[in-house]
């Protein structure tokens, strides 16, 4: 089986049949789904009864949050791949799944384009090689991204967090690890941009601060810090500058602020 498509929910049932209705109107056939719910009592149980001859395995039961459930449903997949298509999420069209896998891909991680509901809301778009710095500054996006089930295994999301669990799972495979990665072209999915991994600035910063200090040495995240503000064009300004006026280094405090205020 080449994928394994898991939906966690918890008292979400609108969004969860939304949901479910992209997943299971899919062209491409070659996939398990997985349901886990984390014990609702808005009538999601109703809608996954409705839907039950289309969803291979499903269960509602409590758990200790988001990763838990994702870690959950990865325990149960049997799929070369998985994809985590959550309640409110949906593929962007009925073809989605398709058009990626017929490439043959056998790279560890394929990630595509996610969208907010808004159509020209581009939320995530990793075209360009994914470095340090590009997760430094942002992350990938999970309902984009096809996720080889060995490698959820092998490095499971830390339940501890809350919120970047799965910015630490890239940081992690991506980057500690080196594992495969390739981009397709292909806007992938949908995405809720009502859920705590938005709006939550002050809680997802000091969790992402936290992931950062246990992972990666001080001696490289201090030539990072001034980086976090700009943008691909401003860095190459910003060094033109330098060249131009023979600055040789610029404080990071000074970087920082340059950037701020060219932003």
């Amino acid at each position: 089986m080449k994928l394994s498509i898991i939906t966690i929910n918890y008292n979400n049932s609108k969004g969860l049949e939304n949901t479910i209705k992209s997943v299971v109107s899919q062209d491409f056939k070659n996939y398990e789904y997985i349901v886990i719910d984390g014990g609702s009592n808005d009538g999601s149980i109703d809608i996954i009864k409705k839907y039950s001859d289309k969803i291979d395995y499903w269960i509602s039961e409590p758990d200790k949050g988001i990763y838990n459930a994702m870690n959950k449903g990865v325990s149960y997949a049997h799929g070369e791949y998985c994809n985590f298509m959550n309640s409110g999420d949906i593929f962007y069209n009925t073809s989605v799944l398709k058009s990626v896998f017929i490439n043959h891909y056998t790279e560890d991680i394929i990630t595509g384009v996610t969208i907010g509901i808004d159509e020209n809301s581009i939320r995530f778009d990793t075209e360009k090689d994914v470095t340090f710095l590009t997760l430094y500054r942002d992350t990938i996006s999970h309902q984009a991204s096809f996720i080889k089930t060995e490698l959820l295994r092998k490095y499971p999301y830390n339940e501890e967090l809350k919120i970047v669990s799965d910015w630490e799972f890239w940081i992690k495979t991506l980057i500690i690890n080196n594992c495969s990665h390739v981009f397709d072209k292909n806007i992938i999915a949908k995405v809720d941009t009502t859920g705590i991994s938005v709006t939550n600035n002050e809680d997802r910063e000091s969790e992402r601060r936290s992931v950062l200090i246990d992972n990666i040495p001080a001696r490289i995240l201090k030539d990072y810090e001034p980086l976090k503000y700009a943008d691909d064009k401003m860095i190459k300004y910003i060094a033109k500058i330098s060249k131009t006026y023979r600055i040789h280094k610029i404080s990071s405090s000074i970087l920082r602020m340059i950037c701020k205020l060219i932003k």
